[in-house]
């Protein structure tokens, strides 16, 4: 212990190092209220910034990191001096007597014990350490600690389902961070409450110390407030609180997906992996008023706000313990601000694919202890049957009809493409494919174009960067079993007659045959009565196609009885927060 106090005390000007014993004690309690001076400083940016609270204000200062230290001092000592003046003025105020002019502030910096010369270079004045004396008040400088630059809790908090903070920290680890958390019955009127720092008054109650916090029912009616304190390793930074803009509600009770999690309490054990595909209706479309009066009039419409959605979708998709989720119509503020935050913190890695000129896209999560992203090769399905080679047979065919060519070409479906490689068998690699096919009932022809082209793709991939890898192939397919979609995947060809190529009318039919580029495909789900089951439709759109040669079906996680689905009419509702079912199951992978 003395080693590291003598180690401490360096960090002072060499004429404060003089101690007694007695004088020993009031040293240790001068370096404890020592406050923090942040700074900064990265290589190749030409500005660095220093941080501080002086007389009760935060002093925040952007200087060029070639400048002399001299200048920045300055600036230091001048910026105090307007602090003594404003704080002069307003005793002035109160005791109405006159006020003297400012004395000078004496700002200086110290490393080592020795004072900083002027003329260095901000760079390398600041360092990690050093000593930041403004007048009789000193700083330890900390360089690039861990700073969390980005706190914030989700607006709706249900009583049951899990809070996952959005975080960002810069120079340091989330899953370092130090979590504390809080309750207080603050009143939902009460203007004290959402941000940081704020209703510091109140009567906090903790109530949890992970990151990931899960209210209960005896919550309800109570605002959270967060405390984190951002660390690296043995390092750590300045706390932030932010305080929830809305108190605890009461949550749902029963939903859907509950009796499924009874399947999902423990995760899959290599070599086996658990996939999830789930459509779960970006809110672009469920906030139009063609979703609001026609396609789910039944709905609460609190049920179809986002924020309460989410909770669910949330809550939903953790506990299913997956390896590999596959989303499809996930809002990019979702993805960002929602989706990542929840997974991250259950050991999930995302990646988002956009449709183009769309706000909604694809999403991808892998779980970070099985499987590293080695590389993604998305496709615009349009774009690529003009511009890759690959596709030349199929565009041929294609432009001997240009009405139905040109509806192909106006489709911005997408092709998120993701090669992964198993961690516990490194050079072990599977290809994960997830698609969004063209929605309309009568496109039964775009959608068969559309999956000649992702199948062309996704054999080129698998060759050329992944030989041998297995493909899961996740999508809302927009296609029943008895379509030619399922069809292509599961029996390698369509026929030129199938009904399918004239599934748009006369104008837009064509007669071609259509190859896969795989062997038969095996839908791992089967063929469930539905996995979309709204007011004027149900049916089967949503599949997990994987090759049965390399990949065995071990479980297949049941959907929701037909009694839950109809509890409310339809989907979505108050248990349910998609017009989709979400589709589970484990595969064994072959060694």
């Amino acid at each position: 212990m003395f080693n590291h106090l003598c180690a401490a005390l360096t960090l002072f000007p060499r004429h404060l190092l003089s101690f007694s014993p007695r004088t020993l004690t009031g040293a240790c309690r001068v370096l404890g209220r020592m406050q923090p001076a942040v700074v900064r400083c990265l290589p190749g940016e030409p500005k660095l910034t220093i941080s501080f609270s002086l007389d009760g204000s935060h002093k925040h200062m952007l200087r060029d990191q070639d400048e002399p230290l001299g200048k920045a001092l300055v600036r230091i000592s001048s910026g105090a001096i307007k602090s003594q003046g404003k704080a002069k003025k307003s005793k002035k105020n109160q005791v109405q007597q006159p006020c003297k002019a400012s004395e000078p502030v004496v700002v200086k910096l110290y490393l080592d014990g020795h004072e900083v010369p002027d003329t260095v270079q901000n760079s390398e004045a600041w360092q990690d350490g050093a000593v930041l004396q403004v007048g009789n008040v000193k700083y330890s400088v900390q360089r690039n600690p861990p700073i969390l630059t980005t706190v914030e809790l989700p607006v709706s908090l249900l009583a049951g389902f899990p809070v996952c903070p959005k975080l960002e920290v810069e120079f340091g680890n989330i899953e370092d961070c130090e979590f504390t958390w809080y309750k207080a019955n603050i009143p939902a009127t009460s203007t004290e409450a959402a941000g940081e720092g704020q209703a510091q008054d109140t009567s906090w109650i903790q109530v949890g110390c992970g990151r990931v916090h899960i209210p209960s029912n005896q919550d309800i009616g109570c605002r959270l407030k967060l405390l984190c304190t951002p660390r690296a390793g043995s390092r750590s930074g300045v706390a932030k609180e932010v305080v929830s803009v809305g108190t605890v509600e009461a949550g749902p009770g029963v939903c859907t997906f509950d009796n499924r999690h009874a399947f999902t309490v423990k995760a899959a054990e290599w070599p086996t992996m658990r996939v999830v595909s789930y459509n779960i209706l970006a809110d672009v479309y469920a906030q139009t008023e063609l979703s609001k009066t026609v396609l789910y009039p039944y709905c609460a419409p609190y049920a179809m706000q986002l924020d309460y959605r989410q909770n669910l979708i949330k809550k939903e998709l953790t506990g299913y313990n997956a390896d590999i989720i596959c989303l499809q119509e996930v809002d990019k503020g979702v993805f960002t601000d929602s989706l990542t935050p929840a997974l991250d913190a259950f050991g999930l890695e995302g990646i988002f694919r956009i449709k183009h000129k769309q706000h909604e896209g694809l999403a991808t999560f892998y779980r970070r202890s099985k499987f590293q992203l080695l590389s993604s090769h998305d496709i615009v399905l349009s774009e690529a049957l003009t511009s890759d080679p690959i596709h030349s047979k199929l565009l041929e065919k294609v432009s001997a009809n240009s009405a139905l060519k040109e509806k192909i070409l106006q489709r911005s479906t997408s092709l998120q493409v993701s090669v992964l490689e198993d961690l516990s068998k490194p050079g072990r690699r599977v290809c994960v494919a997830n698609t969004h096919l063209y929605f309309h009932p009568k496109g039964g022809n775009v959608r068969l174009v559309q999956m000649g082209i992702a199948l062309q793709h996704l054999s080129h991939v698998i060759n050329e960067v992944a030989p041998g890898a297995p493909l899961v192939f996740c999508g809302d397919f927009n296609s029943m079993p008895n379509s030619g979609v399922f069809q292509l995947l599961s029996e390698v060809v369509i026929p030129q007659q199938h009904a399918d190529w004239s599934s748009s009318g006369p104008e837009e039919s064509c007669s071609m045959e259509l190859d896969s580029a795989f062997p038969p495909l095996l839908s791992a789900c089967g063929k469930p009565a539905y996995t979309n089951y709204v007011g004027g439709f149900h049916g089967c759109l949503d599949y997990i196609f994987i090759q049965p040669d390399s990949m065995q079906v071990e479980q297949v996680i049941p959907l929701p009885s037909h009694q839950e689905v109809t509890t409310y009419e339809a989907l979505p509702s108050v248990a349910h927060p998609s017009d989709h079912i979400a589709l589970i199951c484990d595969l064994r992978w072959n060694p």
